[in-house]
């Protein structure tokens, strides 16, 4: 049995832009397996949103196919795709998104909430990952409560909860200091790992990339080299960006 759990396979996406048709995802094509953890990186403008937001479903590709544990997104209809999102899928914002006026606990188990999966089972899961992501004594304190690391790393949680096939990160440590991006790329990745989940993270940050296992690298909507090695990686990491 194929252990792929996201397949992406000719990928386009287009824009009309003044008259003009820019291609903001080209020919795109790449496969993540169960356990695996992919960067994808480029210059700003170089397609890396917009695909992302296409691997999760929030955004239809002009033509292409996406399979997320071996199910096309192409042939669904809105109603199954929402629910294929909710269920397969997790999803951690550049800013976390995280409910206000919901504690970090609940704001984890709000996922299994939505998926009609809260039990006694599930919260004690919500409580078990969130002292896993070193925030065991701020189970009830509301995001305002938080510092911006505490609060990604509830956003961590509430995408990994529900154990979905493919978790998705949205430049996750952008607002975050070097130490902060750092721990939570770090966990992440320990995660994605121990779960058995496929990761792709999108960041500018190319340090962020020694906690992954593969880079892919975009450069005007297409995807123009893989980093596989960990001594290619590594190098990577170093570049002066």
């Amino acid at each position: 049995m194929s252990n792929i759990a996201l397949e992406v396979r000719d990928l386009v996406k287009t824009f009309q832009l003044d008259g003009s048709t820019i291609n903001a995802v080209d020919q795109v094509s790449f496969q993540v397996n169960s356990g695996e953890f992919v960067a994808l990186v480029g210059p700003s403008g170089s397609g890396k949103t917009t695909l992302l937001s296409i691997l999760a479903a929030l955004l239809t590709p002009t033509s292409g196919q996406v399979l997320i544990d071996g199910q096309d997104l192409a042939k669904m209809n809105e109603k199954q795709r929402v629910k294929l999102r909710r269920e397969k899928i997790g999803f951690t914002f550049q800013s976390n998104n995280l409910i206000p006026f919901l504690t970090a606990k609940e704001n984890v188990e709000f996922m299994l909430r939505l998926n009609g999966d809260l039990n006694h089972a599930g919260r004690i899961r919500s409580g078990e990952l969130l002292a896993r992501l070193g925030l065991g004594d701020r189970l009830n304190n509301l995001p305002a409560q938080m510092s911006g690391g505490q609060q990604q790393r509830v956003a961590i949680a509430r995408a990994l909860i529900h154990q979905p096939a493919v978790v998705l990160a949205d430049e996750p440590t952008a607002s975050l200091d070097t130490e902060r991006a750092f721990q939570v790329v770090e966990t992440f990745a320990h995660l994605i790992h121990e779960n058995n989940r496929a990761g792709v993270i999108v960041t500018h940050d190319l340090r962020m990339c020694q906690y992954v296992d593969r880079v892919l690298q975009m450069q005007d909507g297409k995807l123009v080299r893989e980093y596989t090695s960990q001594k290619e990686i590594m190098e990577l990491a170093q570049a002066i960006h």
